[in-house]
């Protein structure tokens, strides 16, 4: 009953919120589901996801997601957006982990990128990605490489634009990749990343919550600790990017099924990577699960709802032809001489 509820379910709906509330293709939508949890790392470096679990996870992925996937496509999409919005072009790009594949497919001539440098930390991936780029003509230098985005493998100041497209959120020191970004990008060089935020999956978490709550008496760890929005500008500011933007897009995403969310999500390698995780998830909670989430949340065609919040974050390397804001005490005018020019609104 399982596998044909599993063939039955693959109609997807993607609504896209904010920019487009129009209709999407009917496809899979993928995001993060790992858990809240903090274990100690080497050098007593906080470690909170496995990576070595997470870099397994894409190895499985590779072969197991679809090559077009509607979620995926509409957050790359609204990603590359943003290169035609800057009057420069980026001869030289690095696109990271994550949706690499569908920024690489939807690239379409955007940013007058030259050579894109593809990376990823699962050698399977890396040669799923070989062979659909063997298939691709379209006069791009591609390199593809594996790399791992705690631990850059890109020179000082070689790129002209870095792109992470739904894969930072699985770092265990987000500032810190970031940082190697900035790094890694020549004087005026663009960092575009897309991650998700606090919001994604909160009717799961919900569900997870009260299930484990009736049948085990307490919870543990099985969604991952996220970002929110406000955090996000901090983070850049942290990282030493200049100009600093963020903004916001929210996803719904219908499933016949709880199942075939938790088969969409490890198709996406978007599966519990934390090292406080619990090893498995009791069969009568899991059942307990999908009941409370239909309960809940259920539509009335019979779908659920699942919610992806995705955080955009621009942020540029230094230069000298960048705007800057003026040093503090420097004003030449007060706000009482703007007064007395202009009058006051109040009475």
């Amino acid at each position: 009953m399982a596998a044909g509820a599993a063939v039955a379910a693959r109609r997807l709906l993607l609504l896209r919120h904010r920019r487009h509330p129009h209709l999407l293709p009917k496809h899979q939508f993928s995001s993060s589901a790992a858990a809240d949890g903090l274990d100690g790392g080497d050098g007593g470096r906080v470690k909170i996801f496995d990576r070595d679990l997470k870099r397994r996870h894409r190895d499985r992925a590779a072969w197991a997601k679809r090559e077009n996937d509607a979620l995926l496509d509409a957050v790359a999409d609204n990603l590359l957006d943003r290169l035609e919005d800057c009057r420069k072009a980026f001869p030289s790009a690095l696109c990271m982990g994550g949706a690499a594949a569908a920024v690489r497919r939807l690239l379409r001539g955007r940013g007058g990128i030259e050579k894109l440098t593809m990376m990823d930390m699962s050698t399977d991936m890396v040669k799923k990605w070989r062979e659909l780029e063997n298939a691709t003509d379209d006069g791009l230098e591609t390199h593809i490489i594996v790399g791992d985005e705690e631990y850059l493998p890109i020179k000082e100041n070689s790129q002209d634009l870095i792109m992470s497209c739904l894969g930072l959120h699985w770092t265990n020191d987000l500032p810190g990749a970031m940082i190697q970004c900035r790094l890694a990008l020549k004087p005026d060089g663009l960092f575009l990343a897309a991650i998700l935020g606090g919001e994604t999956l909160k009717e799961l978490r919900i569900a997870c919550t009260i299930a484990q709550m009736e049948r085990e008496g307490g919870i543990s760890p099985r969604m991952s600790p996220l970002a929110q929005v406000r955090d996000a500008g901090n983070l850049l500011s942290r990282a030493g990017f200049a100009l600093p933007g963020v903004d916001v897009d929210r996803y719904t995403v219908k499933y016949n099924s709880a199942l075939e969310l938790v088969e969409h999500l490890r198709a996406m390698a978007e599966t519990n990577a934390l090292f406080q995780r619990s090893p498995i998830l009791k069969g009568d909670t899991a059942l307990a699960t999908a009941a409370i989430y239909q309960s809940m949340f259920g539509l009335e065609d019979g779908t659920i709802p699942a919610t992806f919040q995705v955080i955009y974050m621009t942020g540029w390397k230094e230069h000298s032809s960048q705007q800057k804001a003026k040093r503090r005490g420097s004003a030449t005018v007060s706000f009482s001489d703007i007064r007395k020019e202009f009058g006051s609104n109040q009475d």
